[in-house]
This record gives C-alpha cells, sequence and structure tokens, in this order.
C-alpha cells in the first residue's frame, strides 16, 4: 500500500482508450483528469499542447452490472471521449494501490491529520481517535498542529515533547503567518495525500493556501460549541502546483473506529515498541489483565488503548450478532423504516407442509381406519 501506480511506456491500450485519474464523485459523475504526456500518443495534436484535460464522465453499464465501484483517485480508462463537448465514459478501472473506505478514495500515498493548537483547543483523546483510525490504514501518517501562532513557545515544546512520546514527530504550521507551509510543501511534492481532521482546524484554509485557485469555502469555529462547522461536503482530490494530489475530506466530530480488537494494538507506536523489545507471555494477550504483559503500564495513552478496545469488542460482538441473526431470519421493512426479523423457512420447524403431504397423510388415516 502507498506506491503510486504508473502506467508503463509499454502498456497496451485499447485504441481510443485514454488514461486518466478521476477527482471527484458527485452522483453518477465522474470529474475526470487527463495528463497529456501520459497520453501523447492517443491525444489529438491539437490537444496536446494543453497539459491537462478533464471531462465530465458516466460509468459504463457493464461496470455497473459487474459491481465495480469507481472511487475519488482511481486510475481510468475513458474510450473514445468527446473532447469537444467534455464528456465521457469510464469503461475500466485499473487495479488499486491502496484504498480507504471512510471517506472511500484509492491510490493514496499517505494521510496528513491537521489538527489545531486553538480554536478549537487540542483534544488529546480526540487526537488518540483520528490516529489511531489513520494508524489502521497501513498508510505513512504524518501529524501537522495549525494555528500555531496562537500558541505560545512554551506550549508548543509542551506538545512536541508530549506527542514525541506518543511516538509522532509533529510539524507546527500556521496559515496565517506562513510557518512551515515550504516544508509541507515538499512533503506532499509527487504524492497522493488525504488531509483529514476535525472541522474548524483549518482544512480548508490550508488548502486554499497550497492551491489558490481552488478557492474552498472557509467555516468558522462556533462559540457555544467549541469546534468548527463542517464546510466539505464530498471527497475531492486537487493538483497541487508543484505536483502530487490533496484530498480534502469531510470534517468529523467523533472518528468511527471499525478495526478489530485483535489489531488495535498495532495502531499504537507505544505498544509497538515494547512488543519490539520484548514479547508478552501469551501470543493473544489482550494487554489489559493478563501476567507477564509488556505492554501494561504507566504510559499516557493506555487508558485510551483500554477504552477502544472495549469499543472494538462491543462492536466485533454487535457485528458477529447481526450475522447470527441473518443466518436463521430474514429482515422485513415494516412502518416507517423500521426492520423486522422473521425465522427463515430453511428449519423443518418452520415450514408448512405442502398440501400434497398433507393429502397424502390423510388418505394413509383413511386406509388405515378402513383397514380397522
Amino acid at each position: 500500500m502507498g506506491a503510486e501506480l504508473d502506467r508503463s511506456p509499454n502498456q497496451s491500450l485499447k485504441a481510443g482508450a485514454f488514461l486518466g485519474r478521476v477527482l471527484a464523485v458527485q452522483a453518477n459523475y465522474y470529474q475526470v483528469q487527463f495528463d497529456a504526456i501520459e497520453n501523447l500518443d492517443l491525444m489529438p495534436l491539437d490537444e496536446q499542447s494543453s497539459p491537462t484535460r478533464f471531462l465530465l464522465c458516466t460509468r459504463r453499464s457493464r461496470l455497473k452490472k459487474v459491481g465495480q465501484q469507481v472511487m475519488v483517485g482511481d486510475r481510468v480508462l475513458v474510450e473514445d471521449p468527446d473532447w469537444v463537448g467534455g464528456r465521457g465514459a469510464i469503461a475500466q478501472v485499473l487495479p488499486r494501490t491502496s484504498f480507504l473506505d471512510r471517506p472511500a478514495i484509492a491510490n493514496v500515498n499517505q494521510i496528513l491529520l491537521l489538527f489545531a493548537l486553538a480554536e478549537p483547543l487540542l483534544d488529546p483523546y480526540h487526537l488518540s481517535r483520528f490516529l489511531v483510525k489513520a494508524e489502521s490504514t497501513g498508510l505513512d501518517v504524518s501529524l501537522c498542529l495549525n494555528k500555531s501562532d496562537l500558541a505560545t513557545p512554551e506550549q508548543q515544546q509542551h506538545w512536541f515533547d508530549r506527542l514525541a512520546a506518543w511516538g509522532y514527530k509533529p510539524s507546527f504550521l500556521s496559515v496565517r503567518t506562513g510557518q512551515g507551509l515550504a516544508e509541507l510543501s515538499a512533503q506532499l511534492d509527487q504524492r497522493t495525500t488525504v488531509i483529514s481532521g476535525p472541522s474548524g482546524v483549518g482544512k480548508s484554509s490550508l488548502i486554499n493556501d497550497l492551491i489558490p485557485a481552488v478557492d474552498l469555502r472557509v467555516g468558522d469555529v462556533s462559540s457555544k460549541l467549541g469546534h468548527g462547522r463542517h464546510t466539505t461536503r464530498h471527497v475531492e482530490l486537487f493538483a497541487l502546483p508543484t505536483g502530487g494530489l490533496l484530498a480534502d475530506t469531510p470534517g468529523f466530530s467523533q472518528m468511527t473506529l471499525d478495526c478489530l480488537p485483535e489489531d488495535l494494538a498495532d495502531c499504537f507506536p507505544e505498544i509497538r515498541r515494547r512488543l519490539d523489545v520484548a514479547d508478552c507471555q501469551f501470543g493473544d494477550c489482550s494487554h489489559r489483565e493478563e501476567p507477564n504483559c509488556v505492554v501494561r503500564g504507566d504510559w499516557e495513552r493506555y487508558v485510551h488503548y483500554l477504552d477502544f478496545l472495549a469499543e472494538a469488542i462491543v462492536r466485533a460482538d454487535h457485528l458477529h450478532h447481526q450475522s447470527d441473526v441473518e443466518s436463521t431470519f430474514k429482515s422485513k421493512t415494516v412502518g416507517k423504516g423500521e426492520t423486522q426479523y422473521e425465522p427463515k423457512l430453511e428449519s423443518k420447524k418452520y415450514r408448512r407442509s405442502s398440501r400434497r403431504t398433507q393429502l397424502q397423510g390423510l388418505q394413509k388415516l383413511y386406509e388405515n381406519f378402513e383397514d380397522d
């Protein structure tokens, strides 16, 4: 995961098929970007002078029939595009190097988590949830703290030392003053990056600074609730002037953890460091009450781990219960979207006898009566 999927010079394409990347998905339409260099041997001569072209595409019906989803970030082939009308149809989705389900995006190299030191104040527990979710993807994770101009040097040093103990080296940014933006641009160069974080931390402002042509709507921080208002409604890829792509994602007030209980420990750098030095006594140690556990101890996020583990166990039990219910019961929608479960008829306990069986039983009973 994390490596870019490039088209090799010898890759054979169907005549009239152009290689592009999906930048945005809305309803049943896909905005696809085409690089003239990648399609130099196919692009009409009058189109080759333009570095990039964009088409509004639909999806071929055969892709829909086989259940092929088209995601933001997908590398796709568009057959016989209408360059004049600006339309096309996606005929094939190339293999993905990586993909995320929430948000739905493919071929990502890294995740950039953006939080703010102030307005809203940095919440360690909230940050920990985002970090664990990012780590569960298996992609490279970078942490940036915005609005550093609102924090004192002592406060910045406090958070740097604290997060270093977590296993991260945060970068300090200020979109207002320009602090750290040059270093960040170099980190994003020639890579596909998902930027994520809670609402109000400055994601849209940062993208507007890195890509002025985008001009995203910026939201304020609620004075009552202490967190930002959502401004991004869907996932979209934006091309960086220096190369690379940046994906803006909708902000979340709470990050849902969906990893399995047995995979949670690997999402904590502190736990990985401890297990690199020594092993627990039991191979399936949950790092709670087991004897001779090398993970259990006095480190800051251990209480976060216990909370997240309890949550993951409850979620796993719930999913297991749902699968059991669906295997023996069928769901039926009643009323206003209410779901009601009824027994399936595989079991003889619930199956009604056929009329033929009933008649045969009556016939046999009548013959026995005549014999008597």
